[in-house]
């Protein structure tokens, strides 16, 4: 315990932690500044808007990908700092209005990535904020066994609006139906653009038997 509690505190001295925003020396890896600046940016705001059949009731966003808030999720999701997840997480679990509207529902599931590049970042950026909200929200259940990525397919952001609906097609699998029937369903990701990917997976719940599915996201494009 104390040789670990020595080397900690030796590579604080030679690495000290900073603020991932302004880059000043912060143990809490954000200073109060820029605390205040990213909670300042938190909202609670509802957007539907797909020109076709829409799966899931409604989507709550926080924040807009932009400024401060796209750099942390660039950050979080392709430059090693998974710890991330816990700041984005605080930001919902301190927002009441949000609760109060996600503690209506059963169970959360995060949208899932193929295996391959789960691999190769090392994480479920999704998943890792959907474990978290389910161990504060108590009333809400994690089940990240429901829904696989069975297709590596192109990045919905290498494409064109147009080729999005095409690419996420037959791209998910139900493998735990038992686990979704009768249940009103969170459905959470990253980042919310088109939304083709979390209404093709809203789509395959509901045909799978789920009651009712939100679409939760840190951001909105």
């Amino acid at each position: 315990m104390l040789l670990r509690k020595a080397l900690i505190f030796f590579m604080d001295f030679i690495y000290p932690p900073c603020c991932l925003i302004c880059g000043k020396i912060n143990k809490n890896n954000l200073c109060e500044e820029c605390e205040r600046l990213i909670y300042s940016k938190a909202k609670f705001k509802k957007s539907i808007k797909l020109k076709r059949k829409i799966y899931f009731k409604k989507q709550i966003y926080i924040f807009k990908y932009e400024d401060v808030v796209r750099k942390l999720i660039i950050d979080y999701k392709f430059r090693d700092k998974s710890h991330l997840y816990k700041l984005f997480s605080e930001i919902i679990i301190k927002n009441k209005k949000i609760c109060r509207n996600l503690k209506s529902y059963d169970i959360i599931i995060p949208v899932p990535i193929h295996h391959k590049r789960k691999k190769e970042r090392g994480f479920n950026q999704s998943e890792l904020i959907a474990k978290y909200l389910a161990t504060k929200l108590d009333s809400i259940k994690l089940e990240n066994k429901v829904i696989i990525k069975k297709i590596n397919n192109k990045k919905q952001s290498k494409l064109k609006k147009s080729e999005r609906i095409e690419n996420v097609k037959n791209v998910y699998e139900i493998i735990n139906k038992e686990k979704i029937v009768n249940k009103r369903i969170i459905l959470f990701d990253d980042i919310y653009t088109t939304g083709n990917t979390v209404n093709e997976i809203s789509k395959l719940l509901k045909e799978n038997g789920a009651k009712e599915i939100i679409v939760l996201t840190i951001a909105k494009d």
